[in-house]
């Protein structure tokens, strides 16, 4: 390993201990009323109460989406630049959906999937990469392993630090959530306390030309209180997922700390200890060479002895058996003669078995005849309209 990898590797621990110093807030638990608010609290809740137009409907659509706004974009500058092999299995499921659009097979698209007849042919099942490493130099195979790492190391702290700006998104994502539901509420029981009492009592004195538009203005308050209640449940459900992604963005950042202090003990301690290993192996395959190739010339004068000498056994053993042999082996004629025997009475076998068989269904043929004659004998004695229709048509055949 290089001396500059080996600062570069010194100046990354450094930045691990910055970042594993980051002390990161915890979110609050219970939502804050209206009521039970403080002045500072009241006035933001009045704020965002003053975004509900009860007569819009997109006015209660939208009610707390511009909170996500931030959030968004920060999740979307993450993403930026990522592909789906970056995600793991989030990203093989995004790549499946996408390939069945257009009409790909995600199995085509895998590399570790099973070659088919014709790519063996061609030759790309063969393993070239492995091949071509044999010929490169051992020190430039470690120095590009420390720089993979190192880019590693470089993108795992960018990701640490950009979970840091995450986590504090959602977290205010997660508050700003907990005040437009404060507002939503306090919104539903002013309608319900106040507004809606009051269009009940305009419908009731309304005179009788204006009966009909009051109680449909009633009608359509209370479905837009209905709508706001909703958007105001599923604002409480965003709010529940918001804080369980919590402790999964700080579980993230736990297991990139981890592995970032992993990368770096790697470099600064098992790759040297990798390159005294290997400048021992180099000794040691060097020497296990010359030993092998004195014991292979030893090694292959005996076997040339030992080779010849079988050689020459076997060959006059072959000849002097072809020699004392028959034109046919007794034992093939018997074996045929047996086959043969076995053959005919096989065949005899078979055509009684074809005999039974074929006077069984005889029987059986006569027995469903008459079954079907008493059956149809049995319809027309009936005199109903279905049995003479069998029995004649019957008949007629």
């Amino acid at each position: 390993m290089t001396e500059t990898i080996r600062e570069k590797a010194q100046a990354a621990l450094a930045e691990v201990e910055k970042v594993t110093a980051v002390v990161l807030p915890e979110p609050k638990g219970e939502l804050v009323t209206l009521e039970a608010a403080d002045p500072a609290t009241t006035d933001e809740i009045n704020k965002r109460i003053a975004e509900i137009d009860i007569t819009q409907t997109n006015s209660i659509v939208s009610f707390g989406s511009a909170a996500q706004a931030e959030l968004q974009q920060i999740s979307q500058s993450m993403l930026a630049g990522v592909r789906n092999k970056d995600v793991g299995p989030a990203g093989d499921s995004l790549r499946g959906i996408v390939t069945t659009i257009r009409g790909f097979s995600v199995s085509e698209l895998d590399v570790r999937r099973e070659r088919s007849w014709w790519e063996k042919l061609l030759g790309r099942a063969a393993p070239m990469a492995k091949f071509a490493a044999k010929f490169e130099e051992v020190q430039g195979q470690i120095d590009k392993i420390t720089d993979d790492l190192l880019k590693h190391e470089h993108v795992l702290l960018k990701d640490i630090e950009s979970l840091d700006v995450l986590y504090d998104k959602t977290l205010q994502f997660y508050d700003e959530l907990g005040l437009y539901i404060a507002a939503g509420e306090a919104k539903i029981a002013d309608l319900d306390a106040t507004t809606i009492p009051e269009k009940e009592a305009e419908v009731q004195a309304a005179a009788e030309d204006q009966a009909v538009m009051k109680a449909q203005e009633l009608r359509d308050l209370r479905a837009a209180r209905d709508d706001l209640e909703r958007r105001v449940h599923d604002l409480k459900l965003t709010r529940q997922v918001t804080m369980q992604s919590l402790p999964s963005i700080r579980l993230v950042q736990e297991n990139d700390k981890s592995l970032v202090t992993k990368i770096n003990s790697t470099l600064v301690n098992t790759v040297p200890l990798w390159e005294t290993q290997l400048a021992q192996a180099v000794t040691i395959q060097r020497s296990a060479e010359a030993a092998e190739a004195v014991r292979d010339a030893n090694d292959l004068t005996n076997e040339l002895l030992k080779a010849n000498a079988e050689n020459l056994r076997q060959a006059n053993s072959t000849i002097r058996k072809e020699m004392e042999r028959g034109v046919f082996d007794i034992e093939a004629v018997k074996e045929a003669n047996a086959n043969l025997i076995a053959t005919i009475n096989e065949s005899l076998e078979i055509a009684d078995e074809g005999k039974r068989k074929r006077a069984e269904a005889e029987v059986e043929l006569q027995k469903m005849e008459q079954e079907l004659k008493d059956t149809l004998a049995a319809a027309k004695a009936r005199k109903t309209g279905t049995g003479d229709t069998i029995g004649t048509a019957a008949g007629a055949e």
